[in-house]
This record gives C-alpha cells, sequence and structure tokens, in this order.
C-alpha cells in the first residue's frame, strides 16, 4: 500500500479511504492509482455517464416529477382573480356596472 501511495503521488491513508470506497476521494488520485496498475483504458469509463447504472437511478430520482406545483396554483389562482375583478369592473357608457 506505501508503495502505491508513492507511485500514485498520494498518502497511504488516501489510498486506504479510495479501497473502502470514500466518495471524498479526488477522481484524480483514482486516475493517477488506475495508471499505476497501467489500467489507463478505464479511465474513459469514469466519465462515460451512460455506464453509470446507479448514478443515472439516482439522477432519475431527483428530477422533477410532473404536477401541480405551488406556484403555479397560486398563478392560476391570481388568474382567476384577475379575470373575477375584470368582470366586475365593466360597466356600459351610462356608468352602471353589470
Amino acid at each position: 500500500m506505501a508503495d502505491l501511495a508513492v507511485r500514485a503521488g498520494t498518502s497511504p491513508s488516501t489510498i486506504a479511504r479510495l479501497e473502502k470506497g470514500d466518495p471524498g476521494v479526488g477522481i484524480g488520485t483514482l486516475s493517477d492509482v488506475l495508471v499505476v496498475f497501467g489500467l489507463t483504458d478505464r479511465l474513459a469509463d469514469l466519465v462515460e455517464v451512460r455506464k453509470d447504472e446507479l448514478g443515472m437511478a439516482l439522477d432519475a430520482q431527483r428530477l422533477p416529477h410532473r404536477g401541480k406545483s405551488s406556484a403555479g396554483t397560486r398563478r392560476a389562482g391570481s388568474r382567476k382573480n384577475q379575470s373575477l375583478e375584470s368582470e366586475s369592473n365593466d360597466t356600459d357608457q351610462n356608468g352602471v356596472a353589470f
């Protein structure tokens, strides 16, 4: 582990965190380790998001769901109030309200 850390330009504790899957380890460190192991072809997999099924599933969960939002409901209510006000403000030429 110490030899790998020296060759990758990082500390043994960072290598241990990388082995445990710590998401705080930088992608640059991961790429340095892949270079040390001669797995440079795997570097492309790091940036190919369509191959990351878990990441795609998590991203899909974060997408907004269709439906009425509170802002949309407020806007619709505001338009309804405006139309009611405009209807009540209609007057004929003699000044009589309808």
